[in-house]
């Protein structure tokens, strides 16, 4: 159980790039569709450049 994990603000991402293992990644525009879907970052790590660019990079836990 993790006691202190910090939100992810989506309110700036456009994008999530999602980090496959073995090197492959995913992209998944989010626009309009952050509403319907359940972003769970608990299990792997992020780099938060929305602010920048509006890109939120994801990595899963064993790709991080």
């Amino acid at each position: 159980m993790k006691l202190f994990v910090r939100p992810v603000d989506l309110t700036k991402v456009n994008t999530i790039i999602y980090h496959l293992p073995d090197g492959p990644s995913l992209s998944l525009n989010i626009d309009g569709i952050e509403e319907y879907i359940d972003l769970e970052f608990e299990e792997g790590h992020y780099c938060d450049t929305s602010a920048i660019d509006g890109i939120l990079h994801f990595f899963p836990r064993g790709n991080a």
